[in-house]
């Protein structure tokens, strides 16, 4: 089969591969239909997280149709169109039945990398290097889906593949955001990025009750995508002080919830956005806490912080003045896509979540260079890419 592959830092290629096959009796091989592009991806692109090997396939939200399952597979039938989980749960462990599927115990078969930086390995994703298992990922014509009847969902009929894909990882990544960062009615929420997460998260917020969500970035396409498909408000952070403006816009407070979905390789004007690149080329950091050190210190006393953004070790000049002494509470979590895909897939049916609009490219999986190319450098109003093998 042909397939996307990582051959080295900022090099991807379309190879030819080895086609999956069955392994364990809860498998099942999806024949993807639509993959999307994410921003954590370019993280892997670029050499930030470890574990890369060249020939790693990468991806990670995907849709498709059902080919093969494996014996103990009672929850999907061949034909199936189904959306999975980015990552990898068993439904067993302790975490998967306390609805923490990202943290499952069984799912990573290579938890020494993660346990050496991070304490303890997280679950298994998709084409998310061999610090998360890996797996081969979803920018190819077929995927082996592990546990197959915790992580695949039925698509409704009614969503096209650019609704449903979203499901896999941005909506539920996002929606996680708002739910775990305690949006509830009357909440003022900022959310960091306007990106595909960021958008979603804002989204979530709105339908959780928040009062006033407004969401910071410096793209005009995707401020304007906001303000058409989300009904936020947006702060570009290039033309003006973001606390100073956070504080106006919230009664002098704060925001009551902040959620960054930026990550590792955020982008400032701030002093210390020069200070952050100059050490990560000395590799004297692995990241760029630029969104996370401005959402900490404009959090409202008593206010809390959720990072969706991807972070991979460690940073310099971390607040922690700021989060003790205001009383913060800050959460983190690659996405628990089990808890919330079907939830989510019911409000796109309602039209109380759209999700097509981040479909700004389509392109076929031959093209996938160029796709992420397109998509690192934010060129022709590009938010997202769907793949299509």
């Amino acid at each position: 089969m042909k397939a996307l592959c990582w051959t080295g830092i900022n090099s991807l290629s379309v190879e030819t591969v080895d086609d999956p096959a069955i392994l364990n009796d809860q498998d099942m091989i999806v024949r993807v239909s639509s993959t999307v592009t994410c921003g954590s991806d370019l993280h892997l692109l670029a050499g930030y997280v470890p574990a890369m090997r060249a020939g790693d396939i990468l991806g990670h939200e995907f849709l498709g149709e059902v080919v093969e399952i494996g014996a103990a597979v009672t929850r999907h039938q061949v034909g199936d169109r189904v959306v999975v989980s980015s990552f990898i749960a068993c439904g067993q462990c302790w975490y998967c039945r306390n609805s923490l599927f990202s943290l499952c115990d069984n799912t990573n078969p290579q938890p020494g990398i993660a346990e050496t930086l991070w304490g303890a390995a997280t679950g298994g994703c998709f084409g998310y290097s061999q610090i998360t298992g890996g797996f081969a990922g979803s920018h190819a014509q077929f995927v082996r889906v592990p546990f197959a009847d915790v992580g695949a969902f039925p698509v409704p009929e009614s969503l096209t593949d650019e609704e449903a894909v979203f499901a896999s990882d941005a909506a539920s990544t996002g929606w996680m955001g708002a739910d775990l960062g305690g949006v509830g009615p009357g909440s003022t929420v900022a959310v960091w990025g306007a990106g595909g997460v960021g958008q979603m998260a804002a989204r979530a917020s709105m339908l959780l009750g928040a009062e006033k969500v407004i969401v910071i970035d410096r793209i005009p396409e995707r401020l304007q995508q906001v303000r058409d498909w989300i009904g936020a408000e947006t702060l570009d952070y290039s033309s003006t002080e973001v606390l100073a403006e956070l504080r106006e816009w919230s009664g002098g407070r704060g925001p009551d919830v902040c959620i960054e979905a930026v990550g590792m390789e955020a982008h400032s004007t701030r002093p210390d956005f020069a200070y952050d690149q100059l050490k990560l080329q000395l590799r004297l950091q692995s990241d760029r806490p630029t969104a996370i050190r401005e959402a900490i210190l404009a959090a409202r006393k008593g206010g809390s912080v959720f990072v969706l953004g991807v972070y991979g070790g460690f940073v310099d000049k971390f607040p922690l003045g700021a989060l003790m002494n205001k009383g913060l509470t800050v959460r983190g979590a690659q996405m628990h896509g089990q808890r919330y895909i079907p939830m989510l897939l019911d409000r796109m049916v309602a039209g109380d979540l759209k999700t097509g609009h981040l479909a700004t490219h389509i392109l076929p999986l031959s093209q996938g260079p160029k796709a992420y190319d397109l998509f690192k450098k934010k060129e022709d109003g590009c938010v997202r890419v769907v793949l299509r093998p």
